[in-house]
């Protein structure tokens, strides 16, 4: 009995490409996560840029209209 205890008892076989494709969409889906939360706030100041470029082109563009008047 003693003998039998000491044995260790054999691990539960796993279907290899169960667990391989378990940590694969393991990893996808952080991977995927990570890039959502980086490229998301990139995402929205280059907006932002963009959005106070059109301003600042308006502005020049409005400004030489104005000193420059009629002529043509």
């Amino acid at each position: 009995m003693a003998e039998e205890m000491k044995t260790p008892a054999p691990a539960p076989q796993q279907k290899g490409g169960d667990v391989v494709k378990g940590d694969f969409a393991t990893i996808l889906v952080g991977v995927g996560t990570l890039l959502d939360n980086t490229l998301t706030p990139l995402g929205k100041m280059v907006a932002d840029a963009l959005d106070s470029l059109t301003v600042v082109a308006k502005q020049i563009l409005d400004g030489v209209n104005t000193s420059l008047g009629d002529r043509k």
